[in-house]
């Protein structure tokens, strides 16, 4: 139940919806646009193709409100849409590997622009650049949405312990990227023995919990 100053919960908002309110529809395409679109565009090429994959899902999750099951999380339920549409996508554009991730990296990129106010964006630009897609799926369903294991679980179609396992190579692999030497510096005439130590560095807070995501459900 929600009260006059409590806003309505996602599931309430999608029970109306399933009653015939449109304008409650209205409200959850307004809550989630931005972080689907954040999502999708980084299996997308460009802005346009990850702006009509985020229209798709919400077309498809408009047509299958009486499949949503309101006793379960809503952001779940349209972030499972929107993935299995980047998968449609991916495979009639560039009909390759399901996980494989694009190599080249466009600067005008959305995710970026999106994210380039915030403390983890060059993070998240070395996780999409090193990590095999369904790992990056999984770390940033886990880290930007704030999605329980169970839910990414529920998401990606896998079991918890795979989603743990996907997480935690995740994170050993962005370990071990952002401890390399920083050789470039060193070409360009820095100081070698100041150089040949390892750079590390704090990942910024939502990615830092990644780290302990295996203990957590």
């Amino acid at each position: 139940m929600t009260t006059e100053n409590q806003p309505a919960s996602d599931e309430d908002l999608a029970r109306r919806a399933q009653s015939g309110c449109a304008s409650s529809f209205e409200e959850l395409v307004y809550r989630y646009e931005a972080r689907v679109f954040r999502f999708v565009a980084n299996s997308c090429r460009n802005a346009s193709d990850a702006q009509e994959v985020t229209q798709d899902a919400f077309v498809t999750a408009f047509r299958n409100l009486e499949k949503f099951d309101a006793d379960r999380s809503f952001a779940t339920w349209l972030f499972t849409i929107a993935r299995r549409k980047c998968i449609d996508h991916h495979r009639a554009v560039r009909p390759v590997v399901e996980d494989a991730l694009p190599e080249v990296s466009d600067e005008n990129n959305p995710a970026e622009l999106l994210a380039q106010r915030e403390a983890e964006q060059d993070l998240w630009q070395l996780a999409k650049r090193v990590l095999p897609q369904l790992q990056f799926d999984a770390l940033w369903l886990r880290c930007a949405e704030d999605m329980s294991v169970a839910d990414v679980a529920r998401v990606l179609r896998r079991t918890k312990t795979h989603v743990k396992v996907l997480l935690f190579r995740a994170r050993i692999r962005l370990d071990s990227e952002l401890v390399k030497p920083r050789a470039d510096t060193a070409a360009g005439g820095a100081n070698p023995k100041e150089d040949s130590k390892p750079q590390a560095r704090n990942a910024p807070a939502p990615l830092a919990r990644a780290a302990n995501a295996g203990a957590q459900t």
